[in-house]
């Protein structure tokens, strides 16, 4: 069976990280071929600690950006298809199976995930929410691709096909630049997903991440 890579970023995630990394031992243990890197910005507190205990790799990247933890991620990853999670309990690491198992069987190079599609009470607020739409509409206008969730976390993906990616962004906005890379220049799809509450401190920066993210669409496409 094809290896699976499980990239996970972190930033003062001692409430969490543990939890993340035993759900996807459970899903991945006898089924496939597995490692869990985590990839870590300089926490605080016990997030490597922890990690580590629980058997994954940490990598340590002192450059700060979403976008930059993912990239060190990539490089490190030696698994023919590489899975994104959150470290905060929000994403189903029991669908990596399933989700690779789509991945090969239909073909396809990339998947990434719908948050919207099953969302639990109180996992995204309605702040949160308007922004995404904004978002995933204006990817959808500037680049035709039909994403619903742009900003989504999880995605599973082949990891050959990142040599023909252009991902200029280390911040939040590499997760919709890196979709419309993949609509654009490899066979992808969204699939539905359960979306639950986060464990621990949130951290996004909802005006100044949002009108980041949109001004780097405009950017990108013009």
């Amino acid at each position: 069976m094809t290896k699976v890579s499980v990239v996970i970023p972190t930033m003062n995630e001692e409430s969490s990280i543990g939890l993340v990394i035993d759900e996807v031992k459970a899903a991945l243990e006898g089924v496939r071929p597995y490692e869990i890197l985590v990839v870590d910005t300089d926490s605080r507190d016990r997030t490597r600690e922890i990690a580590v205990g629980k058997g994954a790799m940490v990598v340590e990247e002192s450059r700060r950006g979403y976008g930059r933890a993912y990239k060190t991620g990539f490089e490190k990853a030696s698994g023919e298809i590489i899975a994104t999670l959150d470290a905060d309990m929000t994403y189903p690491a029991s669908d990596i199976p399933k989700l690779a198992d789509m991945l090969e069987s239909q073909g396809l190079d990339f998947i990434t995930t719908d948050r919207f599609a099953d969302m639990a009470k109180g996992a995204m607020s309605a702040k949160h929410r308007l922004g995404n739409r904004v978002l995933s509409l204006a990817a959808r206008i500037l680049f035709r691709v039909k994403v619903r969730d742009s900003q989504s976390g999880m995605w599973v993906f082949r990891r050959s096909v990142l040599g023909g990616f252009t991902l200029e962004s280390d911040g939040m906005a590499m997760s919709e630049e890196i979709k419309v890379e993949a609509f654009k220049k490899s066979k992808a799809a969204e699939v539905p997903i359960t979306y639950r509450v986060r464990v621990g401190e949130v951290k996004l920066q909802s005006w100044k991440d949002g009108m980041g993210n949109l001004r780097f669409l405009f950017k990108k496409r013009f």
